[in-house]
């Protein structure tokens, strides 16, 4: 009997992620079904619950819903208890849901693996202060960065992002322009604003010759933050791919106990 799986968010049509775990399961010999929901705001809960009561046993939750779905969750993983959002639901058939957070073991493994960018020592400066963020800072930090810093363009939601993760290493939060004057390593988009066309309103001299631009977004054209990073001469430009893909690969190791080639993956979709 195939198993259904599925992403919720909104928007939604954009996602590769039903191709994605779709190459998942012709490479591991897994029988599954999954396939993109758009949720309106506030129907989340009705949505999952309509998805569990048809067959489905696992959820991808895309923006803007991480938060609820760490709210809907009746049992969490550590990492998303503490980043507060959760990106992967475990549907139980007691109703029990377990959520857990792959988001930032995804963007370590893209950008330390698959891209070489060593996050040791270095600062690094986080954009938004939202779901997909929260749920980047715990593994980030573990890497031992120098510093990071969360800057959202509300301030007092970055320096409370920052409270709560300090026992992990060195975080402060600040406003988008507060970090005028200092330029970092790696900079790390984790608004949805390309998803508009849009970057935030960041001082341009936080990029250097040698820094990192990463937009934890993507499309099938360079994110308007990609091209941005471009634009003021990063040594590198990257989309969120990748971490897609390495997310994807830790939620389908969660629902089915298998591990997939992502290499494979990632560059059958680069290529189309």
């Amino acid at each position: 009997m195939t198993d259904r799986y599925a992403v919720m968010g909104n928007p939604v049509a954009h996602s590769k992620s039903p191709r994605i775990h779709s190459l998942f399961a012709r490479q591991t010999g897994q029988d599954i079904e999954y396939s993109a929901i758009l949720v309106e705001p506030g129907g989340l809960a009705t949505a999952v619950r309509e998805f569990h009561a048809g067959g489905g046993r696992g959820l991808n939750i895309t923006v803007p819903f991480k938060e609820d779905a760490w709210a809907l969750a009746s049992r969490r993983s550590e990492r998303a208890e503490l980043a507060g959002a959760v990106n992967t639901l475990v549907l139980d058939a007691s109703g029990r849901h377990f959520g857990d957070n792959t988001d930032g073991v995804g963007l370590v493994r893209d950008l330390t693996r698959n891209h070489g960018c060593a996050l040791a020592g270095k600062r690094v400066l986080l954009v938004g202060a939202g779901g997909a963020a929260q749920g980047v800072i715990g593994p980030m930090l573990n890497e031992q960065p120098a510093l990071l810093v969360v800057a959202n363009r509300t301030p007092e939601k970055a320096v409370e992002l920052a409270r709560r993760f300090c026992g992990l290493g060195r975080i402060e939060g600040c406003g988008l322009d507060e970090p005028d004057g200092q330029s970092f390593d790696v900079i790390l988009n984790a608004t949805a604003a390309s998803l508009a066309g849009e970057v935030p309103a960041l001082p341009d001299g936080v990029v250097n010759s040698r820094t990192w631009c990463y937009d934890m977004m993507y499309g099938d054209e360079p994110t308007a933050f990609v091209r941005w990073g471009m634009e003021r001469g990063a040594a590198h430009s990257l989309d969120g791919l990748g971490m897609l893909v390495e997310q994807a690969a830790e939620s389908f190791y969660l629902w089915r106990d298998v591990r997939p080639d992502t290499a494979r993956v990632i560059a059958a979709l680069r290529t189309g």
